[in-house]
């Protein structure tokens, strides 16, 4: 059986209350991300956009941007397969286009600056399948799902209950 918003039954774990309902208490900080979604998702394809998103969120551990963002790509078309894969890309990547890997792996980078930065092979790689005004589009989509992922790990969004467009 499965999980969805019509039948909760007692074999599925409680739903945690998120912490804060952070758009609330701050709408101006709220819209003005959207606004930036909005913004940085110009030029680059709905797939790719998707993808990058869902992988920053497996990696911040973000379960309502995993919803939302696999929900997403399904609606624009992507494979159930491919986003599956995707946690493991780097074993998976007959699954992938080159453009698509250059993207995931500067998306892990930027993610997860644990060496303070953007190793220069990662960032030339992206640059040679995106042209500047994309990869600038691309810098920026990864930049605003790792702000969205923070705020939702740190307020505990609730995951389960997104419908695709929901947002838009």
């Amino acid at each position: 059986m499965t999980r969805n918003d019509d039948t909760m039954t007692s074999e599925f774990a409680p739903e945690q209350a998120p912490r804060l309902a952070w758009a609330q208490h701050a709408p101006e900080v709220y819209k003005a991300m959207v606004r930036l979604e909005a913004a940085a998702g110009q030029g680059l394809d709905a797939r790719l956009r998707e993808l990058v998103k869902i992988r920053a969120s497996q990696l911040n551990r973000c379960a309502f941007c995993l919803d939302m963002h696999t929900k997403d790509a399904l609606a624009a078309g992507e494979s159930v397969e491919r986003i599956v894969q995707l946690s493991a890309w780097g074993e998976s990547r007959h699954f992938y286009t080159e453009k698509e890997l250059a993207a995931l792996e500067l998306t892990e980078t930027v993610t997860v600056l644990t060496d303070g930065f953007v190793p220069d092979e990662v960032y030339e790689k992206a640059a040679k399948h995106f042209d500047e005004a994309e990869l600038a589009q691309l810098i920026a989509a990864i930049v605003v799902i790792n702000a969205w992922n923070r705020f939702g790990v740190t307020t505990r969004a609730v995951p389960g209950h997104y419908q695709p467009g929901q947002y838009r």
